[in-house]
């Protein structure tokens, strides 16, 4: 990856390093700092939250992500690293808009479905803001083969009306095309949720997660460990969907992320 332009050594002969494909919504920026093993409780403090940063021993060398959401304004941000301080300049970021026809359930859900709905939206928000002992390590994969053909961020009308934002990527594969776990992780959700149908979501520790949503079947249950090829499901058109495609979503520390920019930022 490439330094930013936010690369020194302080006189303790410790170095920081940001790098990052891009500074803007969605984008993950990763923090390495080259110094003794006895840094403990290193962390990194930007966009309000506290990243602790973990010794990594073969490299020698700290580390963490920090995800930029999606919603983050352009501008100057604070991140202190110890005693540190840097500034990341974030640029703004055009989203493509994208016009969908979908059952009418899914866009002006019945009463009836309003309970599940908040039953969904509250375990998965539960799920994002752990954070657990770290398990991923290396590259990520990507969970099925091929380019995606949806961009994250894209601005959604469903049946003429505007909804949330596209907050992952989709990849058009066809109905039972095997979808890896990506990553050293546990699955912290494997069941059908309302408006993405059958879904697995992999806690890899270090608050980062991904969901896998329309699923076809579900090959794991709560509570699975999983290695970077182990098969979580089938694609699927299940929950609110056009045809058959897996959308792939990640979350980094309460951050909604690009899942291309996670490939990008864990590279070896």
């Amino acid at each position: 990856m490439v330094c930013v332009g936010l690369c020194s050594r302080t006189a303790t002969a410790q170095t920081i390093t940001l790098s990052a494909r891009s500074i803007q919504p969605g984008e993950i920026v990763r923090v390495e700092v080259q110094g003794p093993a006895e840094l403990e409780g290193v962390a990194a403090s930007v966009f309000g939250r506290r990243i602790p940063l973990e010794f990594d021993r073969e490299r020698q060398v700290w580390n963490t992500l920090v995800g930029i959401d999606l919603d983050t304004k352009p501008g100057l941000y604070r991140m202190t690293i110890g005693t540190q301080v840097r500034l990341l300049r974030v640029i703004e970021k055009k989203f493509e808009v994208r016009r969908l026809r979908v059952a009418e359930e899914f866009v002006n859900p019945p009463a009836s479905a309003m309970e599940q709905i908040a039953r969904d939206n509250k375990k998965t928000a539960e799920i994002y803001v752990r954070v657990t002992p770290r398990r991923w390590s290396g590259s990520f994969l990507l969970p099925v083969d091929g380019a995606p053909t949806s961009n994250f961020g894209t601005v959604s009308y469903f049946n003429g009306q505007r909804r949330s934002p596209h907050t992952g990527v989709d990849f058009l594969s066809p109905t039972g095309t095997p979808v890896r776990a990506a990553n050293h992780g546990v699955v912290a959700l494997a069941e059908p949720l309302y408006f993405t149908g059958n879904t697995v979501i992999v806690d890899y520790g270090d608050g980062l997660s991904s969901l896998f949503a329309h699923l076809s079947e579900l090959r794991v249950k709560e509570g699975d460990e999983v290695q970077p090829e182990t098969i979580v499901g089938l694609v699927g058109a299940t929950g609110r969907v056009t045809g058959p495609h897996l959308h792939w979503a990640v979350h980094l520390h309460g951050a909604r992320v690009d899942p291309t920019s996670l490939i990008y930022a864990t590279k070896q």
